[in-house]
């Protein structure tokens, strides 16, 4: 077996379920599962028709580069989304679908890194989405973490890093909106990052699965393409960026998202997919196309979260440090030194379940700057929602 399977940590819902095994929480309170970042609002009723007029796709191979009405709907929304100019993302050779950022995220990183020299680093927030790391590990390069403590607005300072880490860089991952915390990356930070990217010749890579889960109608999170085309870089040069429907559009077992960018990276990277064989169903590549088409069901998306998070954030400001934040769909709050005794005590008590935010970093610098957080995650309807943070203010009063 591959040697590096045992650098591999448990996923945090393993531990999660382990720190919970045995409890038993009150039998007169439905569970509310506010853990895992999976999207329960009701999808636009045009994917699912789409999804079954195609069914008979079924009976065909798909091709790892997609078909090329997705790739043509995928640059249309990009252009749209970002302020790019018409033909400035070729759907030919500056787009591939993946199935979900998840498989596509560990998938690049595969492609990407050169372990022949042994001393191969792959940057990455933390926390973090613990893809960033696995993907590491088994592509044989050494994960970096770049803390995003409150001081830092929640983001990775690049200025810290030092000369011979960035020279052992392959591969920078950044999240923007940010998993857990909700931050936006501006226009100068990305910027520096692609300066950063230039200088020492690594690849970067922007999960931007959340980019269009933020709060304020009039500031849509700025994108990394958006930036390089800003900047004169119109060929993208070392940068990509990975989107999906899963949080857009409530569709997270569509498994369907895409990889854009320097068309220089994604020739070596279809090639690795051709291999890899994980092209998307047909059926599911047809029922993309209208989910990127359509912009009106993802604002009413925000409108639900918005309204959650104005609830909440009324019930729980008067016990715990919440803060609103710019992007996705989660609350990133400070419970104290142990936050696996809340987690678990707040299961116990309010059948309540949220995660440990050390479960979601790593000790860096002799300290886990997850430690003493929890993620709750405003996934579920708008009455459990309010529910949920009821039972969570009752818990943190006693």
């Amino acid at each position: 077996m591959n040697p590096d399977l045992e650098k591999l940590y448990p996923y945090p819902f393993e531990r999660l379920a382990a720190l919970k095994a045995g409890i038993q929480p009150p039998s007169d309170r439905e569970h509310i599962p506010l853990s895992i970042g999976e999207p329960q609002h009701a999808p636009p009723a045009f994917i699912p028709e789409a999804l079954t007029a195609h069914l008979s796709g079924l009976g065909s191979y798909p091709m790892a580069p997609g078909i090329p009405e997705l790739r043509r709907a995928i640059a249309s929304w990009l252009q749209r989304r970002f302020a790019l100019e018409p033909g400035m993302v070729d759907p030919e050779t500056q787009i591939l679908p993946v199935t979900g950022t998840r498989e596509g995220l560990f998938a690049l990183t595969q492609a990407v890194v050169d372990r022949t020299g042994g001393d191969a680093a792959v940057l990455m927030p933390n926390p973090f989405y613990q893809i960033y790391e696995g993907a590491a590990l088994l592509a044989g390069a050494e994960p970096v973490y770049l803390d995003t403590p409150a001081e830092n607005a929640y983001l990775p300072d690049l200025e810290a890093v030092s000369e011979a880490t960035w020279r052992r860089c392959q591969l920078l991952f950044l999240c923007s909106p940010g998993n857990p915390t909700g931050a936006v990356m501006d226009r100068d930070y990305l910027a520096r990052a692609i300066e950063l990217a230039e200088q020492y010749d690594f690849v970067l890579a922007a999960d931007e699965c959340y980019s269009e889960i933020y709060l304020d109608e009039t500031a849509p999170p700025p994108g990394l393409l958006e930036v390089c085309a800003a900047s004169g870089r119109r060929d993208f040069s070392r940068c990509v960026v990975l989107h999906s429907l899963s949080k857009r559009s409530n569709v997270p077992g569509l498994r369907s998202g895409f990889i854009a960018g320097d068309a220089d990276i994604l020739a070596p990277f279809r090639l690795y997919r051709t291999y890899h064989g994980c092209a998307m169903p047909l059926p599911a590549q047809h029922a993309s196309i209208p989910a990127w088409e359509d912009d009106d069901h993802v604002a009413e998306n925000r409108r639900a979260y918005v309204r959650k998070f104005d609830t909440v954030l009324s019930v729980l400001e008067p016990v715990l440090p919440v803060r609103r934040p710019a992007g996705a769909f989660y609350l990133w709050t400070a419970v104290g030194d142990d936050d696996e005794a809340f987690a678990r005590e707040l299961f116990r008590q309010e059948n309540v379940t949220v995660i440990p935010g050390s479960y979601l970093s790593r000790d860096s610098g002799g300290q886990n700057p997850g430690r003493g957080h929890v993620r709750i995650s405003l996934v579920a309807g708008e009455d459990e929602c309010e529910e949920a943070a009821w039972r969570i203010r009752r818990f943190v009063e006693r």
